[in-house]
């Protein structure tokens, strides 16, 4: 995705209050409520969002369906509005200045930035099953989230490719409230006999046996083949794992945690991490999180982090008070 980003000296004169690295829905959001507090605020966007592929965001409040791309514009043109800079670029290395009070970081295009505060807004990467047709329709004829997409698929073929047990169950029984048929096919997967009776109560159908490939017409799913047999289908579910961009978060000296569903930035319920001056938001620390859970979060950190710096603006001022 192109973005119209405003250009920044080559050479800062004084650190920015805050380095935002991610541009999506959560990373945006914080930047408002930064901007909001008359704070210097860089955010660096690579523009890979997670829910590009898809047409529409959903349980967006005053925005439903509005497409991802039209948000994150949108979201640019406000926290621009509020004096928020951007540069399009990935961040390749972020590390402690010498102070040890602040940080450095690099961008791809060769400019290193200064910043008192990082937020981490990375998000994650979905890593889907290895079976031809899936990735072709990810984001619209195959589907991971009930509440992103269930409502349109109501009535229609809903295929389950199950990834582990309790998550196919789950994904299934969920979409049954709103699919005309739902059918989940094991590919190797092993349900124990209270899982297929809560599937078989529901009149949730069981295919066992490898699935070879997902048929699709350009990015809509038609169909699931196991053991040369075609299921027709109007949209597939699929569980990924979920993996979060923590390698910034690593080099900044912090440690990932696994998840059962993937890998995240351990962080307190108020997004600061385990760096001090290091937060995160969105689905770096969230892997289950939706667009506006990710972009509560975000304007929930900027809150936290502008406080974060009145203190120690307060501490400094004391400081200098002492010394007079």
């Amino acid at each position: 995705m192109s973005h119209t980003a405003k250009s920044i000296p080559e050479q800062t004169p004084a650190p920015y209050d805050v380095v935002i690295v991610g541009g999506g829905a959560a990373g945006l959001a914080a930047a408002v409520a930064l901007g909001r507090s008359l704070r210097s605020v860089l955010v660096i966007d690579g523009g890979a969002q997670r829910n590009l592929p898809s047409d529409a965001a959903h349980n967006v409040l005053g925005r439903e369906g509005i497409a991802p791309g039209d948000l994150v514009r949108e979201g640019r043109a406000e926290a621009e509005s509020y004096g928020v800079e951007f540069v399009d670029g990935t961040v390749t290395d972020a590390r402690r200045d010498a102070s040890g009070a602040g940080f450095t970081v690099d961008v791809d295009d060769g400019r290193t930035v200064a910043a008192r505060r990082v937020v981490l807004a990375t998000g994650l990467v979905d890593v889907l099953p290895d079976i031809d047709g899936v990735r072709q329709a990810w984001g619209q004829g195959v589907l991971h989230c009930p509440y992103c997409h269930g409502y349109e698929v109501r009535g229609r073929r809903v295929g389950v490719i199950a990834t582990a047990a309790p998550l196919a169950v789950h994904q299934a029984l969920l979409f049954a409230r709103l699919a005309d048929r739902v059918t989940v096919f094991a590919n190797g997967v092993d349900f124990d006999d209270e899982q297929r009776a809560d599937l078989d109560v529901m009149e949730i159908g069981v295919v066992d046996g490898a699935v070879s490939r997902v048929h699709v017409d350009g990015r809509e799913a038609r169909a699931i083949e196991v053991g040369g047999e075609r299921h027709d289908v109007d949209a597939v579910v699929v569980a990924t794992r979920m993996v979060a961009r923590t390698e910034l978060y690593e080099r900044l000296g912090g440690q990932s945690q696994e998840h059962p569903m993937g890998r995240m930035i351990p962080a307190d319920e108020n997004g600061a991490t385990q760096v001090a001056g290091v937060w995160t938001a969105g689905n770096a620390a969230d892997l289950a999180a939706m667009v506006a859970v990710a972009a509560g979060a975000g304007v929930k950190v900027g809150a936290f982090v502008n406080a974060d710096l009145v203190a120690d603006e307060v501490r400094e001022a004391r400081a200098r008070t002492r010394e007079g």
